[in-house]
């Protein structure tokens, strides 16, 4: 079934800027802020307007229960295997925009984070998770690679290995201890938590900051790995049956 769009009072990203703070808010809380291709789209295009207009810190939330439930299939019928694989490189590169973006970002986690969720939680480099929340990475169970290298650059080779072919819900506490997560902030501490880390944003000038996160990816060689990555998605979600695939996933995991 389609849903409407939403509707101007209720956009399905919800932007605020306060000064060198940009708060990016998902907002299809009756869907688990599942990533649907226009939520990716206005995702994608705010983050690209942080580069140009003084963000300095880019926190990213989601509204109700959860952060985000993953790449959204509700419409799963009307899709092809190409329409499919068009919408996972949109997601991709949305990951790879906000994992080398040259500002602070911070994933502020409540409820789930699943799929391509998790996957925007760790392209992030502060992770904060309220106590409860949980992770999970099932992509792998319909053949789909995405996001391996940046959870392995976190966590490290086994535990990326062994979360994504397990595909279960990873709590917060062992996502602290992993790596995943780098603090478990309450709600309620978040403004507070934010202010100190917009001040350490900005303690060093725009350029200087972005000189040295380009540095910390590898430069020329963090720009080979992406286009790797790239590749690694293309491959695996260009394989015949796509669709076929997803669907069965979905049908098992349903039982």
């Amino acid at each position: 079934m389609n849903h409407a769009p939403a509707s101007a009072a209720e956009p399905l990203l919800r932007i605020a800027r306060q000064g060198p703070l940009t708060h990016l808010t998902l907002n299809r809380p009756a869907r688990g802020n599942a990533l649907s291709a226009a939520l990716v789209a206005a995702l994608a295009a705010a983050v690209e307007a942080c580069h140009t207009d003084g963000t300095r810190l880019l926190a990213i939330e989601g509204a109700g229960k959860h952060f985000c439930t993953g790449f959204d299939l509700e419409d799963l019928e009307q899709e092809s295997d190409d329409s499919l694989l068009a919408r996972f490189v949109r997601v991709e590169l949305l990951l790879q925009a906000v994992h080398a973006a040259p500002f602070v970002t911070v994933a502020l986690v409540q409820g789930r984070a699943m799929g391509a969720g998790a996957d925007l939680v760790a392209a992030c480099a502060r992770r904060w998770a309220a106590p409860g929340s949980s992770f999970a990475f099932p992509g792998a169970g319909f053949g789909l690679v995405l996001g391996t290298e940046r959870l392995a650059a976190l966590v490290g080779a086994t535990c990326a290995r062994s979360w994504i072919a397990g595909g279960g819900a990873i709590g917060s506490e062992d996502a602290l201890r992993a790596g995943l997560v780098d603090a478990m902030v309450v709600p309620d501490a978040r403004a507070a938590g934010l202010a100190a880390l917009l001040e350490q944003a900005c303690r060093l000038e725009a350029s200087t900051q972005a000189a040295i996160h380009a540095a910390a990816l590898g430069g020329s060689a963090g720009a080979a790995a992406r286009a790797g990555q790239l590749a690694d998605l293309v491959r695996s979600a260009a394989r015949p049956g796509l669709k076929d695939r997803i669907a069965a996933y979905r049908a098992a995991t349903r039982r």
